[in-house]
């Protein structure tokens, strides 16, 4: 199985938009669940995709996320690695 790769932006508008936020829910997510190992986790401190004011941007897989929350970004954590129904 292919890693998702998952690129955070982190260039000043994201940042300042709450992709500090992003980051720390996805480290904690993925800590939690012991998927450090299964993701590509990226960090961009460019203008990753010229949609600044879109902010902030998450990229999984080349599909680009605007203005992604803490809720937003749980949802696209969880659609990833969904809980198996024990």
């Amino acid at each position: 199985m292919t890693k998702p790769k998952i690129t955070i932006c982190m260039g000043s508008s994201c940042f300042a938009r709450g992709n500090e936020r992003n980051l720390a829910c996805c480290e904690n997510f993925l800590s939690e669940r012991g998927l450090q190992d299964d993701v590509d986790l990226e960090l961009s401190g460019s203008l990753c995709t010229g949609n600044c004011a879109d902010g902030p941007i998450v990229i999984v897989d080349g599909r680009v996320y605007t203005r992604v929350d803490q809720g937003v970004m749980g949802d696209i954590l969880d659609g990833l690695f969904p809980r198996s129904a024990s």
